[in-house]
């Protein structure tokens, strides 16, 4: 009886502890994102951290360094401030939506095509990138463009939509997903594929490393990519938007552009400035 007691007092207590854990804490639809980030004078952004050019964290100093995330930045400060702070945490194509939607970051920058499919779930900002998608393969391959990847196998990363556009083009495509765009490119490397496919920007950073491969056959669709933003924070999406406008008014865009791009064989950066 003692023992049976004592089981019930220890669940009792469990109860009450999680109950009061619970009390105050607000379901992440209900807060306020942007007041938030107004009091911590910081926007928490999912970035990549492996693609040159774009996200990628230099070795000499441990920072996140890229177009995606000097935006982020020239974002913030339109957002929050000269004074405002932009935090970054890694994300890859296949956690960045998850973890949006638990609230660990506010708002992805991370090379993220604008769907249908993704808007039913989260919210995005007005288009900050026209992408399009390219395929890489090792220089005097046979394969020139999409089409030529029928019966080949194909390297890229869970999570992109690039899978289905190669299905839709060259129908008997092998596509062997790898958990990342670093891990794409050492399978192809390997010889697992004979051409890796993303976004063109994405291939332009891994071209530049690796002067052995190139990109071919130009771009063989468009890819808007938004910034994400969980669904319910209407003044926090307005805001962003006016901080990109801004920075695209102000000519900070462009300078941006051509930092990153201006300089890359093969790239018209020109197609890309805003004004």
């Amino acid at each position: 009886m003692k023992r049976f007691k004592y089981v019930t007092l220890l669940i009792t207590s469990l109860l009450l502890v999680l109950t009061l854990a619970g009390c105050g804490s607000k379901p992440l639809s209900s807060q306020n994102v942007l007041e938030n980030d107004k009091q911590s004078n910081t926007i928490t952004w999912g970035v990549k951290a492996d693609q040159k050019l774009i996200g990628l964290i230099d070795v000499k100093d441990g920072q996140e360094k890229g177009f995606e995330i000097d935006l982020a930045k020239a974002i913030t400060k339109k957002v929050l401030g000269k004074n405002g702070k932009a935090k970054f945490v890694t994300v890859t194509s296949q956690s960045r939506i998850p973890l949006l939607k638990n609230g660990n970051i506010d708002a992805i920058i991370a090379t993220m095509s604008i769907l249908p499919d993704r808007k039913k779930v989260i919210d995005f900002s007005d288009s900050y990138f026209s992408a399009g998608q390219s395929i890489l393969v090792k220089k005097g391959s046979s394969i020139k463009s999409v089409k030529d990847l029928n019966g080949k196998t194909v390297t890229s990363a869970v999570g992109s939509n690039s899978v289905d556009n190669i299905h839709k083009i060259a129908p008997k495509a092998r596509v062997l997903q790898l958990p990342d765009f670093a891990q794409a490119l050492t399978a192809l490397k390997s010889g697992q594929g004979e051409a890796m496919t993303t976004d063109n920007v994405i291939l332009a950073g891994l071209a530049v490393e690796n002067p052995g491969y190139k990109l071919v056959g130009g771009t063989f669709t468009t890819e808007p990519y938004g910034i994400g933003i969980n669904k319910g924070q209407g003044d926090f999406k307005k805001a962003i938007n006016k901080g990109l406008k801004e920075v695209i008014k102000d000519g900070t865009y462009n300078k941006l552009i051509m930092k990153w791009f201006g300089n890359v064989p093969g790239f018209n950066y020109k197609e890309v400035l805003r004004k």
